[in-house]
């Protein structure tokens, strides 16, 4: 059976959701490998330890394996200082994979940092590597430039050399597939669309007023927002939003925002500098009751906030995908989401859920007063959506997965060429562009 090595540095998808490192991602991995292992394939997922005493290998579903390997200190640390000790990394695998006296026969890596291990395993193994970004930091630049939190220089210099010299890319939506295509001039051959999916058994309706008890909620109607705690995600947006609800909608008393993801902690010593900006918002605006920061939730909780809501809110400045879209939409809870990205590739404005222009708090507004003021609208809306979602199952996702996969391996098979060595810089080089 074909042996994957899937690579999720930064990030582990045992990690819990909503963290300042995790996300979409974690759930995308971890989900896609189950139903790999069951077409046939052995997964192993390779991430960095972030605890001593965490166990090198668990096994998270038959077939599949997390792999836990030392890279800097194990802790919880910034993603951004990753980029230093990726050689450690690359030399945990190749050790991991002499010792256990394994073949890997593709690689498939996840966000630039495991892209740029992924690149010299693929170069020793001489085995394929399949490449998914799931954000690319000259497009994430663009939407958040107005905040100064560029991502950094070597970050986009990886990325084009991935885009030149891994042997495929998948992307999530048509959209990112065509941004791609202009943006660096690769041939849409190289280029596979196959969406993320979601949970179908997870992640299904439940009754508000029941669920609204099992979370100890009171007995208010809620706007929903699920995500990490970041600028590209628009937060600020919604609060504004809210704040013009609050002064147009004689409903505001009993409208309340709920803010899942992130630390809640909001003493000097977090250093979560886009919580403080937005609780300061929240002040600003006069909003504090009206708004609660929920904090990381479990997964399992998700599908009770998403049924305990009137409506989902992604006002992303950029999404590449937005699966808490398609997990409220299971739910047959509505979403209003920016008109960016993959948003747009199964959200159909006005259908199963409402599109608005990113960064327009008035149109947002609107939007959540219209399904808040129109319960027949809302319930339409939910159903459509929740039909939308069945599409979108992890068993159908992996089948188009398997397909590639089948297609790299044989194309490989058939390549006479030996794989050649990326152009890649080397992180001890790369120390001062990192540094604050």
């Amino acid at each position: 059976m074909p042996r994957i090595a899937m690579l999720s540095v930064h990030s582990s998808p045992l990690a819990t959701l909503g963290g300042k490192e995790t996300g979409g991602m974690n759930v995308y991995i971890r989900e896609l490998s189950k139903e790999l292992a069951t077409k046939g394939f052995h997964i192993d997922i390779f991430t960095r330890s972030q605890g001593a005493s965490t166990p090198q290998i668990t096994t998270c579903h038959k077939g599949v394996r997390i792999v836990h390997l030392k890279a800097g200190p194990e802790i919880p640390y910034d993603k951004s200082q990753v980029w230093f000790y990726l050689p450690e990394f690359l030399e945990g695998v190749q050790q991991f994979s002499q010792q256990e006296n394994l073949r890997y026969h593709l690689i498939h890596s996840h966000y630039w940092l495991s892209g740029w291990v992924g690149t010299k395993l693929s170069t020793h193994w001489n085995v394929p590597l399949l490449h998914m970004f799931h954000t690319l930091g000259h497009f994430k630049n663009k939407a958040i430039e107005p905040f100064g939190e560029s991502e950094p220089a070597v970050r986009l210099e990886v990325e084009t050399q991935l885009i030149k010299h891994a042997h495929h890319l998948v992307v999530a939506s048509p959209r990112e597939k065509v941004q791609m295509i202009w943006s660096y001039g690769i041939p849409s051959e190289k280029i596979s669309v196959i969406p993320c999916g979601v949970d179908s058994q997870l992640f299904i309706p439940h009754e508000s007023f029941p669920s609204k008890t099992h979370l100890g909620l009171p007995p208010k109607r809620f706007i929903l927002f699920v995500g990490r705690i970041d600028p590209v995600k628009g937060i600020d947006t919604l609060l504004k939003a809210m704040a013009l609800v609050k002064s147009k909608s004689e409903l505001h008393q009993e409208v309340h925002l709920l803010i899942i993801g992130g630390e809640v902690d909001t003493t000097s010593s977090s250093h979560d500098r886009e919580m403080h900006r937005l609780q300061r918002l929240t002040s600003k605006l006069g909003l504090k009751n009206m708004v609660t920061f929920m904090g990381a939730q479990p997964q399992h909780q998700l599908p009770y906030f998403y049924s305990a809501a009137e409506v989902c809110v992604l006002p992303s400045r950029y999404e590449s995908f937005g699966m808490v879209a398609l997990e409220a939409m299971a739910c047959g809870t509505p979403v209003i989401a920016s008109k960016v990205g993959g948003l747009t590739s199964f959200i159909q404005d006005e259908v199963n859920g409402f599109l608005v222009p990113e960064g327009d708090e008035k149109s947002l507004a609107e939007k959540i007063i219209t399904l808040l003021t129109n319960a027949s609208l809302k319930e339409t809306l939910g159903l459509l959506a929740r039909r939308k979602a069945e599409a979108f199952s992890w068993s159908r996702i992996a089948y188009q997965m398997t397909t590639l996969y089948h297609f790299l391996l044989k194309k490989k098979g058939d390549d006479t060429e030996e794989i050649v060595t990326i152009p890649f810089p080397l992180p001890e080089r790369q120390h001062a562009l990192l540094t604050p």
